[in-house]
C-alpha cells in the first residue's frame, strides 16, 4: 500500500509601495485546489501569505464590515532599480516567522504549487520558493498565475520554480501531478468550460464572511492597456443557474454575506447573464451584498439594471470611465465615451443610489497623458456628484501599449518586471513630474 502524498499550495506575499486588501483572494489557486481535492488522493495544505486574519497575528489589522482592510506589512530594502521612486517599499502579508511556523505544522510536501499575481510582485514568489527549499530541500515546485503567464521566461529563470505554467491551469495541473506523484494518485478529468469546474476550495480559507465570485472569464474588448486578452484569449460566461447555485451553496454553508465579482466584463450580454443572476437573488430573498471592484461597463447600465442592482444588494459600485479625453479613449479604450458616465449616474441615482457613494475609475500615467486633463477629469467626476478614483497605468508585457513603449524605446523588452509597477511610471518615464504626481494625489482628497 502506497503512502499518502501531500500537496502544499501557497499564495505569496506582495512586495510594493502600497497594497490594500480590496476583496483580494487567490481565486485561480483555489479552483486548482478544488480540482486536486476531487481528482487526486493527495492531502491538500494551503498557506495564504496574505491572510490578514491569521489567528496568530500579534497585531490585528482593521477591517471594514464588507471585508476590505489593510495588510500587515514590514518595510524592506528598496530594490536598486526602484531607488528613484521616493516612497517606502514593503513586504505585505504574514510575518516571516509566522510563515515558517506554518511550514513547521505540516508534513513534508511531495509537491508545492504557487500562484503569482502582478509581474512586479515576483519577489514574493522568490522568497516563498527560497524558504521552501531551505525547509524541504528539492521538493518539486510549480508556478502558475499572472506573472507566470505573462513572463514565463523570466519566471522560469528567476522564480526558483521547477515548472512554470502559462494560462488557465485546470487542464494542465493533473498531468503535472501525475508526472511528479505517479498515476495511481490521479483520476483524469477534462474541463472544457467554466461550467465543468468544481466550486473553489473555500474550505481552505480561515474566514469566509466574504468570497470572490467569478461569473465569466476573459473580456471581448480590446483596451490597449489591458492583459485580459493575453490571459484568456476567449470570452466565456457561466450559466446564471450555476452562478446562483454557487451563491446559495456558500451562503448556506458558510453564511457568507458579501460576494465580490471578479469578472472583467460582468455586464456583457446583460439580458441573458447578469439580469437573470440578480433576478434570482431577489426572488429567493437572499440577505447578501455584492461588490464590483473591477469596474462596470457604463454603456450597459440602464434604469432597469440600476434598479436590479439596488434590489439585489450591489453595495460597492465602481464605474470604468477611464478618461474624458475622446481622442485618448478612441485610441486606448473604445468601449466608453465621455458622455456615458452622466447617463449611468442618472440611472443609478433614480434607482436609489446616492451619487457620492459611487466610485469612478480614471486612468492616470498613460504615455503622453496630460496631468491637466487628469485633474479636469477628477473635477468633472466631482461636478457630477460621484467619487473619483485613480487607476494608475502599469506597462503590462504583451499589451498594445507595452509594444508601443518598447518600439519607442521608453522601456526595454527585457526590463526588470519591478519597473512595471504602477507607481514607477510617473517618476521614471511619465509625462509629468513627481510634484505633478503628488498634486494628483492632493486633488483626490480636496473637496
Amino acid at each position: 500500500m502506497s503512502s499518502p502524498k501531500n500537496i502544499l499550495l501557497i499564495n505569496p506575499w506582495i512586495y510594493d509601495f502600497t497594497a490594500y486588501d480590496f476583496w483580494l483572494k487567490p481565486l485561480g489557486l483555489l479552483y486548482i485546489a478544488s480540482v486536486l481535492q476531487k481528482q487526486t488522493k493527495a492531502r491538500i495544505y494551503f498557506i495564504d501569505c496574505l491572510n490578514r486574519n491569521h489567528p496568530l497575528l500579534m497585531k490585528k489589522t482593521k477591517s471594514k464590515p464588507d471585508g476590505r482592510g489593510s495588510f500587515p506589512k514590514e518595510e524592506v530594502a528598496k530594490p536598486k532599480v526602484l531607488n528613484k521612486v521616493p516612497r517606502k517599499y514593503s513586504r505585505y502579508g504574514l510575518p516571516l516567522s509566522l510563515f515558517l511556523h506554518e511550514l513547521d505544522q505540516m508534513p513534508h510536501p511531495d509537491l508545492v504549487l504557487l500562484t503569482s499575481a502582478m509581474t512586479y510582485w515576483y519577489p514574493g514568489v522568490q522568497l516563498a520558493v527560497e524558504l521552501i527549499r531551505e525547509k524541504f530541500g528539492g521538493v518539486p515546485v510549480i508556478l502558475g498565475g499572472i506573472y507566470a503567464s505573462l513572463m514565463p521566461e523570466h519566471a522560469q529563470k528567476f522564480s526558483g520554480a521547477d515548472r512554470v505554467v502559462q494560462g488557465p491551469g485546470e487542464n494542465k495541473i493533473l498531468p503535472l501531478v501525475k508526472k511528479y506523484l505517479g498515476e495511481n494518485f490521479v483520476q483524469d478529468a477534462e474541463f472544457s468550460t467554466l461550467e465543468d469546474l468544481p466550486l473553489p476550495a473555500y474550505n481552505l480559507l480561515q474566514k469566509k464572511e466574504w468570497l470572490p465570485l467569478l461569473t465569466s472569464r476573459g473580456c471581448p474588448f480590446r483596451c490597449a492597456f489591458c492583459a485580459s486578452l493575453l490571459l484568456y484569449p476567449s470570452f466565456e460566461q457561466r450559466s446564471p443557474a450555476s452562478v446562483l447555485e454557487e451563491i446559495k451553496i456558500f451562503f448556506n454553508l458558510y453564511r457568507t454575506r458579501n460576494f465580490a465579482f471578479y469578472d472583467d466584463a460582468l455586464l456583457l450580454n446583460r439580458e441573458t447573464h447578469i439580469i437573470p443572476i440578480l433576478d434570482g437573488v431577489v426572488r429567493q430573498r437572499l440577505p447578501i451584498a455584492f461588490h464590483a471592484p473591477n469596474g462596470l461597463h457604463l454603456r450597459e447600465i440602464n434604469f432597469r439594471l440600476a434598479c436590479l442592482f439596488q434590489r439585489a444588494g450591489l453595495r460597492s459600485i465602481y464605474l470604468s470611465q477611464e478618461s474624458f479625453d475622446e481622442e485618448l479613449l478612441k485610441e486606448v479604450c473604445p468601449k466608453v465615451s465621455a458622455e456615458d458616465l452622466e447617463k449611468a449616474l442618472a440611472y443609478l441615482e433614480k434607482a436609489g443610489y446616492r451619487r457620492w457613494e459611487i466610485n469612478v475609475y480614471l486612468i492616470a500615467g498613460l504615455p503622453g497623458q496630460d496631468v491637466t486633463g487628469i485633474k479636469e477629469g477628477i473635477r468633472h467626476v466631482r461636478r457630477l456628484g460621484a467619487k473619483p478614483r485613480l487607476a494608475y497605468f502599469s506597462p503590462i508585457p504583451g499589451t498594445p501599449l507595452w509594444q508601443e513603449m518598447v518600439e519607442k524605446g521608453q522601456i526595454l523588452k527585457d526590463a526588470d518586471p519591478l519597473l512595471h509597477n504602477k507607481l514607477t511610471f510617473p517618476y521614471l518615464w511619465g509625462n509629468f513630474s513627481s510634484s505633478d504626481f503628488e498634486s494628483l494625489q492632493q486633488s483626490l482628497i480636496e473637496q
